[in-house]
């Protein structure tokens, strides 16, 4: 699935663990004296934690772990990426590299021969060699998932000196680089659709009937003498000639005098209240008879049986118990985790932020769905901390980054977004930052006292009180010409651009690509001079711009990703990445191509907060034991300083690597 057409991107893009020790024996430098390995190292990566929200509920004391951290050891702002995404940095955190190096510069690039955006992180490359029975389409060879992430990973580098090392649920990183480590893959891991996560919303209440979501799925149902029926929808079988979705039937049976109902699916029956979330529920879609079966899990909440049904099912994760697609190294490592800790979610992005979006979660019930994520986290994290006997362990963690983006409004008085609804949520970001002083106390209780350990984010966070929309500043400005016919009002560059009269074209959060002749399907910029020229008039006019309202310049920076990115992969980059002021952001509406009616705009949207920004206004944090080696620790230090805690000469690494700790 390399090329998406306009409405699989929005929903691929917008739909949007007790004790397993490590079999120590087998690395041969491990320490007799402990049982284990005689160097640890611990990060933890809390993604989006700011460093300003740290200080600020440090000095309230709502972080006393963290404030004896930064008295014993360092604490410093940690610099991002360009742009400041969360794959682009980790990737950098993984490899060393900048986005030159490493390949991945946006959630989202573009194919420049068709202009069609592709998922960055990862795609799959169906059997190349099938044959057609009947309806039957038989696969004679194997597909394969790729990952899209150039450079080395540096557990790689300690695999060459066996160290031992766990790594959970690290972003850009599925399918899972085959290593000798324990490693469980995380943001970029699809749901069992191919999706960053697809909800289903089973009701009759009308406001939903005719209502098309991203991210998510709206299903009409009838309730007929108490009971309602309906399908989950899994994966197309592609052993199918017309590739027909594979389906799972449920039946729900209602008991109005217990405010309750039964839902009986797969074999299995759960009771649940209204109001209430289930547990796991595995679930088999036959894709040949019952005897060859594709396994899913998913939860149900009962949002409530009247006035009138409304039954929310989350995404259709892969079964960690029998993975459809690689999760992690070993293969069947995510099995043993099930096996300890039951059933979790596999992907990527775990916090349904979609479903608050369109109003099928309202505040608090996203809150309890973030709630129930987290708790599956902290067993997955005593999981890891009962299989640890030293060497190096990598935790991450997602809570604050969706939270962040989702319920910023709810502290921040000044966003246009602030309701009443939102208000009584105020102290929910604070909570989140205590949750995670509270789990680093745990950490520093469970690892070796002579642990170094190090607190990081790949980014901090900021308000998003207003769009960008980029592709109508640029249709307003001559770059881009439309078909004739097209209205602005309706147009996406994909479908309504007149290329040949075109010059640049946004495409991703953060990218900006020139129509360059010889690059692009249809380009016609020459390179050269006049490359040169329509590159640098961008850059000048883009700062230049003016928000009509306040008079703020909402661009703080334009980048030239062939002055700031080094590595094999520049020639993929686009040619210039935006750098937005604090309170603005590219609109989603222009990420994805479209034209919206204004070039700046109020957001009045629940994704509140943001880090798509200038690097510069977002930094990450790095909190830690040890006392630093540099004053401006970098995300793009970690492989080295990591390998230098071990021994392990880093000369592999980028040459602007440096040890920090």
């Amino acid at each position: 699935m390399s090329e998406l057409d306009r409405r699989d991107f929005l929903r691929y893009l917008l739909g949007g663990a007790a004790a397993l020790a490590f079999d120590w024996g087998s690395f041969p430098i491990a320490s007799a004296l402990a049982g284990g390995y005689d160097r640890s190292v611990v990060v933890l990566g809390i993604d989006g934690m700011d460093p300003h929200l740290v200080e600020r509920f440090v000095r309230m004391g709502r972080m006393p772990t963290f404030r004896r951290l930064m008295d014993e050891g360092s604490f410093s702002p940690l610099g991002t990426t360009i742009p400041p995404q969360s794959p682009v940095a980790w990737s950098s955190f993984i490899t060393g590299h900048d986005p030159g190096g490493h390949g991945i510069f946006d959630f989202v690039h573009r194919n420049p021969e068709t202009y069609m955006p592709v998922f960055s992180l990862s795609h799959v490359n169906e059997p190349p060699r099938v044959i057609t029975l009947g309806d039957w389409t038989i696969p004679i060879s194997s597909g394969k998932a790729v990952l899209l992430r150039k450079g080395t990973p540096f557990w790689k580098m300690l695999d060459r000196r066996n160290v031992p090392y766990q790594i959970y649920k690290i972003p850009s990183n599925f399918p899972p680089t085959e290593c000798d480590g324990r490693t469980l893959s995380g943001l970029g891991t699809p749901d069992l659709v191919g999706t960053y996560g697809t909800f289903s919303f089973y009701t009759d209440d009308p406001q939903f009937s005719s209502m098309q979501v991203s991210g998510g799925a709206i299903y009409p149902v009838t309730v007929r003498d108490g009971k309602v029926d309906g399908e989950l929808v899994g994966p197309e079988n592609t052993l199918r000639k017309e590739r027909p979705p594979l389906r799972a039937p449920f039946a729900v049976h209602i008991d109005r005098i217990s405010r309750a109902a039964r839902i009986t699916v797969g074999g299995t029956a759960l009771i649940l209240k209204e109001g209430e979330w289930s547990g796991w529920a595995r679930i088999p879609f036959d894709v040949i008879g019952p005897f060859h079966k594709l396994k899913g899990i998913c939860r149900f909440y009962l949002k409530s049986i009247e006035p009138y049904f409304r039954l929310y099912v989350s995404p259709l994760n892969i079964d960690p118990s029998s993975p459809a697609l690689p999760v992690s190294t070993p293969g069947d490592f995510a099995s043993e985790i099930d096996k300890r800790i039951g059933p979790f979610y596999t992907q990527g992005m775990a916090e349904d932020t979609k479903a608050l979006e369109w109003g099928v979660l309202n505040d608090a019930e996203y809150i309890r769905q973030s709630d129930i994520v987290l708790e599956e986290r902290k067993r997955l994290l005593g999981f890891a901390l009962d299989g640890y006997r030293g060497g190096f362990l990598f935790f991450y963690i997602s809570t604050l980054d969706l939270g962040q983006h989702v319920l910023w409004r709810c502290m921040d008085e000044n966003h246009p977004n602030h309701t009443p609804e939102a208000a009584r949520h105020s102290g929910q970001i604070e909570e989140y930052y205590t949750e995670m002083d509270r789990i680093v106390a745990h950490v520093l209780e469970r690892i070796p006292r002579d642990a170094t350990i190090a607190v990081m984010s790949d980014h901090g966070f900021a308000p998003y009180y207003r769009h960008v929309n980029l592709n109508t500043w640029l249709l307003q400005n001559g770059y881009i010409e439309l078909a004739r016919g097209a209205s602005p009002r309706r147009a996406t560059i994909l479908a309504d651009a007149h290329w040949r009269k075109t010059r640049a074209y946004a495409l991703g959060i953060n990218s900006l690509y020139v129509n360059l002749r010889g690059r692009e399907g249809k380009g016609i910029v020459r390179p050269g001079a006049e490359y040169e020229e329509l590159v640098a008039e961008l850059s000048v006019r883009l700062l230049d711009l003016r928000d009509p309202d306040t008079g703020a310049r909402p661009i703080k920076s334009v980048y030239r990703t062939s002055e700031v990115y080094h590595g094999n992969e520049t020639s993929n980059a686009p040619d210039l990445v935006i750098g937005y002021r604090s309170g603005y952001r590219c609109s989603d509406q222009s990420a994805l191509g479209e034209i919206a009616d204004e070039t700046i705009s109020l957001n009045l949207s629940k994704w509140s907060g943001d880090h798509c920004m200038a690097p510069d206004e977002i930094p990450g944090i790095l909190v830690t034991n040890r006392r630093l080696r540099v004053g401006d620790p970098r995300l793009t230090d970690f492989p080295a300083t990591i390998l230098r805690l071990f021994g392990i000469d880093s000369a592999d690494m980028p040459t602007s690597s440096r040890e920090i700790i």
